[in-house]
Protein backbone atom coordinates (compact mmCIF):
# COMPACT_ATOMS: atom_id res chain seq x y z
CA UNK A 1 0.00 0.00 0.00
CA UNK A 2 1.43 3.33 -1.04
CA UNK A 3 1.82 6.17 1.43
CA UNK A 4 2.09 9.89 0.72
CA UNK A 5 4.64 11.79 2.75
CA UNK A 6 4.13 15.62 2.98
CA UNK A 7 7.07 17.87 3.60
CA UNK A 8 6.69 20.30 6.50
CA UNK A 9 9.60 22.59 5.68
CA UNK A 10 7.40 25.37 4.43
CA UNK A 11 5.28 25.38 7.62
CA UNK A 12 8.34 25.55 9.82
CA UNK A 13 9.63 28.59 7.95
CA UNK A 14 6.30 30.35 8.28
CA UNK A 15 6.16 29.66 12.00
CA UNK A 16 9.66 30.98 12.44
CA UNK A 17 8.83 34.11 10.46
CA UNK A 18 5.69 34.67 12.56
CA UNK A 19 7.67 34.34 15.79
CA UNK A 20 10.24 36.80 14.46
CA UNK A 21 7.49 39.28 13.65
CA UNK A 22 6.00 38.90 17.11
CA UNK A 23 9.39 39.58 18.68
CA UNK A 24 9.81 42.72 16.58
CA UNK A 25 6.35 43.95 17.55
CA UNK A 26 7.06 43.29 21.23
CA UNK A 27 10.36 45.17 21.00
CA UNK A 28 8.69 48.06 19.16
CA UNK A 29 5.93 48.25 21.74
CA UNK A 30 8.47 48.20 24.54
CA UNK A 31 10.47 50.99 22.91
CA UNK A 32 7.33 53.04 22.18
CA UNK A 33 6.15 52.59 25.74
CA UNK A 34 9.52 53.69 27.06
CA UNK A 35 9.52 56.77 24.83
CA UNK A 36 5.96 57.68 25.87
CA UNK A 37 6.82 57.15 29.53
CA UNK A 38 9.84 59.39 29.15
CA UNK A 39 7.75 62.07 27.41
CA UNK A 40 5.06 61.92 30.10
CA UNK A 41 7.69 62.27 32.82
CA UNK A 42 8.99 65.45 31.18
CA UNK A 43 5.53 67.00 30.62
CA UNK A 44 4.37 69.49 33.30
CA UNK A 45 0.99 67.77 33.77
CA UNK A 46 -0.44 64.33 34.32
CA UNK A 47 -1.69 61.83 31.76
CA UNK A 48 -5.25 62.54 32.87
CA UNK A 49 -4.75 66.24 32.20
CA UNK A 50 -3.35 65.41 28.78
CA UNK A 51 -6.47 63.39 27.99
CA UNK A 52 -8.61 66.35 29.02
CA UNK A 53 -6.61 68.69 26.80
CA UNK A 54 -6.96 66.36 23.84
CA UNK A 55 -10.69 66.04 24.51
CA UNK A 56 -11.05 69.81 24.73
CA UNK A 57 -9.24 70.26 21.43
CA UNK A 58 -11.48 67.68 19.75
CA UNK A 59 -14.65 69.22 21.17
CA UNK A 60 -13.43 72.70 20.32
CA UNK A 61 -12.80 71.60 16.76
CA UNK A 62 -16.33 70.22 16.58
CA UNK A 63 -17.73 73.54 17.83
CA UNK A 64 -15.73 75.54 15.30
CA UNK A 65 -16.76 73.15 12.52
CA UNK A 66 -20.44 73.52 13.41
CA UNK A 67 -20.11 77.31 13.36
CA UNK A 68 -18.30 77.30 10.01
CA UNK A 69 -20.91 75.04 8.42
CA UNK A 70 -23.74 77.25 9.59
CA UNK A 71 -21.89 80.41 8.54
CA UNK A 72 -21.23 79.12 5.03
CA UNK A 73 -24.92 78.23 4.80
CA UNK A 74 -25.70 81.94 5.23
CA UNK A 75 -27.28 81.78 8.66
CA UNK A 76 -24.84 83.51 11.08
CA UNK A 77 -27.47 83.89 13.81
CA UNK A 78 -28.23 80.19 13.63
CA UNK A 79 -24.51 79.53 13.58
CA UNK A 80 -24.08 81.47 16.78
CA UNK A 81 -26.97 79.68 18.44
CA UNK A 82 -25.76 76.28 17.28
CA UNK A 83 -22.26 77.11 18.47
CA UNK A 84 -23.58 78.01 21.92
CA UNK A 85 -25.66 74.82 22.13
CA UNK A 86 -22.81 72.56 21.09
CA UNK A 87 -20.36 74.39 23.35
CA UNK A 88 -22.70 74.17 26.33
CA UNK A 89 -23.31 70.46 25.83
CA UNK A 90 -19.56 69.93 25.50
CA UNK A 91 -18.96 71.59 28.88
CA UNK A 92 -17.84 75.00 27.58
CA UNK A 93 -19.82 77.00 30.16
CA UNK A 94 -18.73 79.70 32.58
CA UNK A 95 -18.05 77.97 35.89
CA UNK A 96 -15.20 80.04 37.27
CA UNK A 97 -14.22 83.73 37.29
CA UNK A 98 -10.62 84.77 37.88
CA UNK A 99 -9.91 88.44 38.68
CA UNK A 100 -6.38 89.85 38.40
CA UNK A 101 -4.81 93.23 39.12
CA UNK A 102 -7.03 94.32 42.04
CA UNK A 103 -5.05 95.82 44.93
CA UNK A 104 -6.96 98.79 46.37
CA UNK A 105 -10.58 98.57 45.24
CA UNK A 106 -13.26 96.26 46.58
CA UNK A 107 -12.91 93.08 44.50
CA UNK A 108 -16.56 92.16 45.13
CA UNK A 109 -17.65 94.96 42.80
CA UNK A 110 -15.90 93.16 39.95
CA UNK A 111 -17.53 89.86 40.79
CA UNK A 112 -20.95 91.53 40.99
CA UNK A 113 -20.61 92.53 37.34
CA UNK A 114 -19.14 89.26 36.10
CA UNK A 115 -20.96 86.54 38.03
CA UNK A 116 -24.10 87.14 35.98
CA UNK A 117 -22.30 85.22 33.23
CA UNK A 118 -22.15 81.98 35.22
CA UNK A 119 -23.52 78.87 33.50
CA UNK A 120 -23.63 80.77 30.23
CA UNK A 121 -22.12 79.10 27.16
CA UNK A 122 -18.68 80.52 26.42
CA UNK A 123 -19.53 81.74 22.88
CA UNK A 124 -22.48 83.73 24.26
CA UNK A 125 -20.35 85.78 26.65
CA UNK A 126 -20.09 89.37 25.37
CA UNK A 127 -16.53 90.12 26.45
CA UNK A 128 -16.53 93.59 24.85
CA UNK A 129 -19.78 94.57 26.56
CA UNK A 130 -18.54 93.18 29.85
CA UNK A 131 -15.37 95.25 29.55
CA UNK A 132 -17.42 98.40 28.95
CA UNK A 133 -19.46 97.61 32.07
CA UNK A 134 -16.32 97.18 34.18
CA UNK A 135 -14.72 100.43 32.99
CA UNK A 136 -17.74 102.30 34.35
CA UNK A 137 -16.60 101.42 37.88
CA UNK A 138 -14.88 104.40 39.49
CA UNK A 139 -11.68 102.52 40.34
CA UNK A 140 -11.24 100.78 36.97
CA UNK A 141 -9.00 102.64 34.53
CA UNK A 142 -9.02 99.78 32.00
CA UNK A 143 -10.03 96.13 31.86
CA UNK A 144 -9.65 93.10 29.62
CA UNK A 145 -11.98 90.10 29.65
CA UNK A 146 -10.88 86.83 28.04
CA UNK A 147 -12.13 83.25 27.82
CA UNK A 148 -9.95 80.49 29.21
CA UNK A 149 -11.39 77.25 27.92
CA UNK A 150 -13.15 75.22 28.92
CA UNK A 151 -14.96 77.04 31.76
CA UNK A 152 -13.15 80.15 33.04
CA UNK A 153 -13.55 83.89 32.47
CA UNK A 154 -10.38 85.86 33.21
CA UNK A 155 -10.70 89.56 34.10
CA UNK A 156 -7.51 91.66 34.07
CA UNK A 157 -8.01 95.04 35.75
CA UNK A 158 -5.89 98.19 35.60
CA UNK A 159 -6.70 100.22 38.70
CA UNK A 160 -6.60 103.98 39.05
CA UNK A 161 -3.93 105.29 41.43
CA UNK A 162 -4.99 107.58 44.31
CA UNK A 163 -3.39 110.98 43.85
CA UNK A 164 -5.11 113.46 46.17
CA UNK A 165 -8.08 114.08 48.44
CA UNK A 166 -10.76 116.51 47.36
CA UNK A 167 -12.35 118.43 50.23
CA UNK A 168 -16.08 118.90 49.80
CA UNK A 169 -18.61 120.53 52.12
CA UNK A 170 -19.44 117.34 54.00
CA UNK A 171 -16.94 114.69 52.93
CA UNK A 172 -13.47 113.82 51.69
CA UNK A 173 -13.23 112.17 48.28
CA UNK A 174 -10.25 110.23 46.96
CA UNK A 175 -9.32 111.22 43.39
CA UNK A 176 -6.72 110.13 40.83
CA UNK A 177 -4.34 112.32 38.81
CA UNK A 178 -7.11 113.23 36.33
CA UNK A 179 -9.60 114.26 39.00
CA UNK A 180 -11.68 111.09 38.68
CA UNK A 181 -13.49 110.54 41.97
CA UNK A 182 -12.76 107.08 43.41
CA UNK A 183 -14.50 106.82 46.77
CA UNK A 184 -15.31 108.68 49.98
CA UNK A 185 -12.62 108.29 52.65
CA UNK A 186 -12.14 109.13 56.30
CA UNK A 187 -9.72 111.79 57.50
CA UNK A 188 -7.42 109.01 58.74
CA UNK A 189 -7.16 107.48 55.28
CA UNK A 190 -6.70 110.91 53.73
CA UNK A 191 -3.66 111.64 55.87
CA UNK A 192 -0.46 112.06 53.91
CA UNK A 193 -2.16 112.78 50.58
CA UNK A 194 -2.34 116.16 48.85
CA UNK A 195 -5.49 118.01 49.98
CA UNK A 196 -7.42 120.00 47.36
CA UNK A 197 -10.26 122.42 47.97
CA UNK A 198 -12.27 125.15 46.30
CA UNK A 199 -15.13 125.13 43.81
CA UNK A 200 -14.04 123.35 40.62
CA UNK A 201 -10.73 122.17 42.10
CA UNK A 202 -11.32 118.56 41.03
CA UNK A 203 -11.42 119.57 37.37
CA UNK A 204 -8.08 121.36 37.82
CA UNK A 205 -6.17 118.35 39.19
CA UNK A 206 -4.09 117.77 36.05
CA UNK A 207 -3.39 121.51 35.78
CA UNK A 208 -2.19 121.58 39.40
CA UNK A 209 0.10 118.64 38.67
CA UNK A 210 1.74 120.54 35.80
CA UNK A 211 2.12 123.61 38.04
CA UNK A 212 3.89 121.70 40.82
CA UNK A 213 6.14 120.02 38.26
CA UNK A 214 7.59 123.48 37.54
CA UNK A 215 9.32 123.36 40.96
CA UNK A 216 10.08 119.69 41.71
CA UNK A 217 12.07 120.58 44.85
CA UNK A 218 8.96 122.11 46.43
CA UNK A 219 6.48 119.45 45.30
CA UNK A 220 7.07 117.01 48.20
CA UNK A 221 6.58 119.86 50.69
CA UNK A 222 3.11 120.84 49.43
CA UNK A 223 0.30 119.80 51.78
CA UNK A 224 -2.74 121.62 50.38
CA UNK A 225 -3.85 123.51 47.28
CA UNK A 226 -6.88 125.80 47.24
CA UNK A 227 -8.47 126.88 43.95
CA UNK A 228 -9.53 130.45 44.74
CA UNK A 229 -12.40 132.16 42.91
CA UNK A 230 -11.98 129.80 39.95
CA UNK A 231 -8.95 131.90 39.02
CA UNK A 232 -5.77 131.03 40.89
CA UNK A 233 -4.08 128.82 43.53
CA UNK A 234 -3.10 129.23 47.16
CA UNK A 235 -0.46 126.66 48.07
CA UNK A 236 -0.06 125.56 51.70
CA UNK A 237 3.16 123.83 52.64
CA UNK A 238 3.64 121.23 55.35
CA UNK A 239 5.13 123.97 57.52
CA UNK A 240 1.71 125.70 57.50
CA UNK A 241 3.00 128.61 55.41
CA UNK A 242 0.82 129.85 52.54
CA UNK A 243 1.97 130.95 49.09
CA UNK A 244 -0.54 133.06 47.11
CA UNK A 245 0.08 132.63 43.37
CA UNK A 246 -1.11 134.90 40.54
CA UNK A 247 -3.65 134.08 37.85
CA UNK A 248 -2.62 132.31 34.64
CA UNK A 249 -0.77 129.04 34.09
CA UNK A 250 2.49 130.64 32.96
CA UNK A 251 2.40 133.39 35.60
CA UNK A 252 1.73 130.99 38.48
CA UNK A 253 4.44 128.58 37.31
CA UNK A 254 6.93 131.45 37.04
CA UNK A 255 6.02 132.72 40.52
CA UNK A 256 6.37 129.25 42.03
CA UNK A 257 9.78 128.82 40.43
CA UNK A 258 10.88 132.25 41.72
CA UNK A 259 9.77 131.30 45.22
CA UNK A 260 11.72 128.04 44.99
CA UNK A 261 14.85 130.03 44.14
CA UNK A 262 14.29 132.47 47.02
CA UNK A 263 13.72 129.60 49.42
CA UNK A 264 16.94 127.98 48.25
CA UNK A 265 18.85 131.17 49.12
CA UNK A 266 16.99 132.51 52.16
CA UNK A 267 15.33 129.39 53.61
CA UNK A 268 11.84 130.89 53.75
CA UNK A 269 10.10 127.60 54.48
CA UNK A 270 10.23 126.93 58.20
CA UNK A 271 11.00 130.55 58.93
CA UNK A 272 8.97 133.34 60.54
CA UNK A 273 7.09 134.34 57.38
CA UNK A 274 3.52 132.97 57.46
CA UNK A 275 2.23 134.21 54.10
CA UNK A 276 4.05 134.96 50.87
CA UNK A 277 1.86 136.95 48.46
CA UNK A 278 3.16 136.87 44.87
CA UNK A 279 -0.03 137.97 43.12
CA UNK A 280 1.47 141.30 42.06
CA UNK A 281 3.88 140.94 39.12
CA UNK A 282 6.45 143.47 40.40
CA UNK A 283 6.55 142.92 44.17
CA UNK A 284 6.26 140.31 46.94
CA UNK A 285 4.43 140.81 50.22
CA UNK A 286 5.56 138.89 53.29
CA UNK A 287 3.42 138.60 56.42
CA UNK A 288 5.09 137.73 59.70
CA UNK A 289 2.72 136.82 62.59
CA UNK A 290 2.87 139.37 65.42
CA UNK A 291 4.82 141.83 63.33
CA UNK A 292 1.88 144.26 63.21
CA UNK A 293 1.57 144.17 67.00
CA UNK A 294 5.27 144.83 67.34
CA UNK A 295 5.04 147.77 64.97
CA UNK A 296 2.07 149.17 66.88
CA UNK A 297 3.96 148.86 70.15
CA UNK A 298 6.92 150.64 68.65
CA UNK A 299 4.65 153.43 67.39
CA UNK A 300 3.07 153.77 70.82
CA UNK A 301 6.50 153.87 72.45
CA UNK A 302 7.63 156.60 70.06
CA UNK A 303 4.48 158.62 70.69
CA UNK A 304 4.95 158.31 74.44
CA UNK A 305 8.54 159.41 74.12
CA UNK A 306 7.49 162.52 72.18
CA UNK A 307 4.88 163.43 74.78
CA UNK A 308 7.41 162.99 77.54
CA UNK A 309 9.91 165.14 75.71
CA UNK A 310 7.38 167.93 75.23
CA UNK A 311 6.42 167.81 78.91
CA UNK A 312 10.04 168.07 79.94
CA UNK A 313 10.57 171.02 77.62
CA UNK A 314 7.61 172.92 79.13
CA UNK A 315 8.92 172.43 82.66
CA UNK A 316 12.26 173.78 81.67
Amino acid sequence: MAQTIRRGGKGVRRAAAAKGTQRKVAVARKRTGSVMDTVMRWMPFSEETLHRIVLSVILGGAVVLAWLVASFAGVPAMAQQQLAVVAGEAGFKVKRVEVRGVNRMNELKIYEKVLGQRDQAMPEVDVAGLRDTLTQLSWVKDARVSRQLPDTLVVDVVERVPHAVLKKADKLVLIDETGQELETVSSAKARGLLQMSGAGAGQKTAELGHLLDAAPALKPQVAEAEWVGNRRWNITFKTGQVLALPEGADQSAGALLSFARMDGVNRLLGGKVATIDMRAPDRIYLRVPGRADEAASEDRAKASAKVAAKSAAKKD
